[in-house]
């Protein structure tokens, strides 16, 4: 009998200590959602966030305001969301560029201090170059690239060891070249980039080709290769680097990241709602439009994504000579 009574207590104080993260469960949201970008407004991770964002006001019946926390190449915007507290009213929009903080040496943040939740998007890199460059195709440019001396063909797009430098020195690793075969130009971003190869400063612009459609549209550039899984369904001419017989792609990513210690309950309606939203055709349909890919993972998959991805952004940096750790 007192062992029975014993089991009730115990099953009875389980039932107490869950009751307060399910009680949390069914109330929220009890008032507006913050969405941290670490990035400024206007740009890609900005456009995803704030496209993602519509939809999950209609699956939340409450506002999901937007909030921009620009700095330190995205630490600070990341580590707003890393320290916030873990009651599903602050979540973020993480970028890439978490996973290399510690390589870098820029901060002491990585992929373990946020609940990973799912990837949203992702914006493939490209090759693109000058139409005065002469090179008609990417199998052009690789014999160029291979024929001219390593620094000869400068690259830009980003700063220096982000998303789109990565992706040029996977490209010359691709081709059994050093990393660093093309020669960086730090850039500000793709707009002065591609300015940059338009007026014939650099050689080549790995960055999204999105950004420079409305140059190939105008005929000064020229997209060569898209660094995707499969064609943009935007640019459906341009083919893979795949299917001109590189085996190499790359492509940005945003991405659905929370505090730890979101109490289950609460986390589990939130990534519901989450998913519900992506899935919303306004949201795809307004992502595809802009030629970027819609993803949804889960935090499973995520998780083992970012490893992989930080572990390959880790030899490649090492190669560069930009590893600090």
């Amino acid at each position: 009998m007192i062992q029975r009574r014993h089991l009730l207590g115990s099953a009875g104080a389980a039932g107490l200590l869950a009751a307060p993260g399910l009680a949390r469960a069914q109330a929220w949201p009890a008032r507006p959602v913050t969405l941290v970008v670490p990035w400024a407004a206007g740009g890609g991770t900005d456009i995803v966030a704030r496209i993602f964002a519509q939809g999950f006001e209609q699956e939340l019946k409450q506002p999901v305001n937007v909030v921009n926390r620009t700095g330190g190449g995205g630490i600070t915007g990341h580590s707003a969301v890393a320290t916030a507290a873990p009651d599903g009213y602050t979540i973020g929009t993480g970028t890439s560029e978490f996973a290399n903080y510690r390589t870098l040496g820029l901060a002491d943040l990585g992929p373990e201090q946020f609940d990973l939740l799912s990837r949203i998007a992702a914006l493939p890199a490209g090759v693109t170059v000058s139409v005065q460059s002469g090179w008609g195709d990417v199998a052009a440019f690789a014999r160029a690239l291979k024929e001219s001396p390593r620094g000869r063909i400068t690259g830009s797009g980003v700063g220096t060891g982000g998303a789109w430098h990565l992706a040029a020195a996977g490209l010359c690793r691709a081709l059994g070249l050093e990393a660093d075969r093309i020669r960086w130009i730090p850039s500000n971003g793709g707009a002065p980039a591609l300015q940059d190869l338009v007026a014939g400063g650099i050689g080549v612009f790995t960055g999204s080709p999105i950004e420079a459609q409305s140059l190939a549209a105008a005929g000064r550039v020229k997209v060569l290769a898209v660094m995707g899984e499969q064609r943009l369904s935007t640019m459906p001419d341009v083919p893979t680097l795949r299917e001109a017989g590189l085996p190499w792609a790359y492509a940005n990513w945003f991405s659905l990241v929370a505090p730890k210690g979101i109490p289950a309950p609460l986390r589990e309606v939130l990534l519901a709602a989450a998913q519900r939203a992506h899935a919303r055709a306004e949201v795809q349909d307004q992502l595809r439009a802009r030629g970027i890919v819609p993803v949804w993972d889960g935090p499973q998959a995520f998780a083992g994504f970012v490893a992989n991805f930080a572990e390959t952004s880790a030899v490649l940096l090492r190669e560069l000579g930009l590893a600090k750790a």
